[in-house]
């Protein structure tokens, strides 16, 4: 599989952020809760980072509910393309 680059993942993060009428913060410690980053919004940054790699990636529930910050979702991103 090939691989999306952390920052490619920001920048499409930003995109789903945006298209809420939101902005992306350029702190990786900045807490989803406070930013309006929602469970919806990571499927639809996992379907972007699926588009760019032709490929499904793989993940459950409990993993997503570590995520706490923008640099977790990225983290967890890049984690899921290296599995």
């Amino acid at each position: 599989m090939s691989s999306v680059d952390r920052s490619r993942v920001r920048e499409l993060m930003g995109e789903v952020m945006t298209a809420q009428g939101r902005a992306l913060p350029a702190e990786d410690t900045a807490d989803l809760r406070e930013i309006g980053f929602r469970s919806l919004d990571f499927s639809e940054l996992a379907l972007r980072v699926e588009d760019e790699l032709g490929d499904e990636l793989n993940f459950d529930a409990p993993g997503l509910r570590r995520i706490a910050t923008v640099g977790d979702v990225l983290d967890f991103i890049e984690q899921l393309q290296s599995a």
